[in-house]
């Protein structure tokens, strides 16, 4: 009995760095996906933070769908700037290392935005339902007041879940092995590197993840398909194609976001490699952020018209 604890205590070390694997990429194509990998992330934060602060400055866009795509590109914007830098430090530094403390905090930050852009799309979802399918309740239904709540219960939600997700994984001892085979520290990845019990940590995932992330994609399912419904009603071409154009993109990028979140976290198959997982985590830490600027505002008439009335607003100010 004395030697078996002997053993486990030679065994289980204090972990104070993990060590970052990256991405799978030969050494002669680092410099190219660097670049490729910085001008998405450049982007990503160049989009969204002309999103923001469109919306900030047009009085024209305050208005509840607005303000839902402001939260949304501020979201995006700290989403992907929390692992996109440590990747790119690590891609061109020789010591992928990163601290047992950065880890968990990464770990929070990622919990934290990703749900938090989680709950805007339902709320955004729930937006384009009421002004669609009841348009003349529309002002009536979507206070300001009922705005602000749902971001406000947004925010609280995602400080819960991540704390309580990055409390546990706190909680988990970690043997010799160090080394993560991701880009970044995926909490189910470190589940796999600890040497203690994750039962209650996995417990925790299957019964949270579904009113986190599996009721929010069905919310939005199903409001887009009223929106859909409630425009087919309408015999004509103009309604058809305003449907399509109202939920075609947004559905992309959601199954996008929710299609690689469910098969990664929720329905996790051994026969995933790390490779596949690796490129999963991609779509949705690197693509769906960038995309979600092109696809909810920057396409959007409202958005060309805020940033030509800025533009000519600061024409004629220089001028004056």
């Amino acid at each position: 009995m004395g030697q078996v604890q002997g053993m486990t205590r030679r065994n289980e070390t204090i972990i104070s760095q993990f060590l970052l694997l990256g991405l799978p990429i030969s050494p002669e194509d680092q410099h190219v996906f660097y670049a490729l990998f910085l001008a998405m992330y450049l982007t990503t934060i160049l989009g969204n933070l002309l999103i923001t602060i469109l919306i900030q400055l047009d009085s024209h866009l305050h208005t509840p769908m607005y303000f839902f795509l402001s939260n949304l590109s501020f979201a995006d914007f700290c989403f992907s700037s929390v692992t996109m830098p440590k990747l790119l430090q690590n891609m061109q530094s020789q010591d992928p290392s990163i601290s047992y403390t950065g880890c968990l905090t990464q770990i929070y930050f990622f919990l934290f935005f990703g749900d938090l852009g989680n709950f805007l799309l339902v709320a955004m979802a729930y937006d384009r339902y009421v002004a669609i399918c009841f348009p003349l309740h529309y002002t009536s239904i979507m206070s300001p007041k009922l705005c602000v709540s749902l971001v406000v219960l947004s925010w609280l939600l995602t400080t819960s879940h991540a704390m309580l997700h990055t409390l546990l994984t706190a909680r988990l001892s970690f043997c010799e092995d160090n080394v993560i085979p991701h880009y970044f520290c995926d909490m189910s990845t470190l589940l796999k590197l600890a040497c203690s019990d994750t039962y209650d940590n996995e417990l925790v995932i299957f019964i949270v993840g579904g009113p986190i992330v599996v009721l929010p994609f069905l919310i939005i399912i199903v409001s887009y398909a009223r929106i859909v419904f409630s425009i087919f009603k309408v015999p004509s071409s103009h309604g058809i194609s305003k449907a399509f154009s109202t939920c075609g993109s947004h559905l992309s990028v959601v199954s996008l976001f929710y299609g690689t979140v469910i098969g990664l976290y929720l329905c996790p198959s051994s026969n995933n490699s790390p490779v596949k997982e690796t490129v999963m985590s991609l779509m949705y830490t690197m693509v769906t952020p960038m995309l979600n600027p092109f696809i909810y505002s920057l396409r959007n008439r409202d958005m060309k018209e805020a940033l030509e009335r800025i533009v000519c607003k600061k024409q004629i100010s220089s001028f004056q």
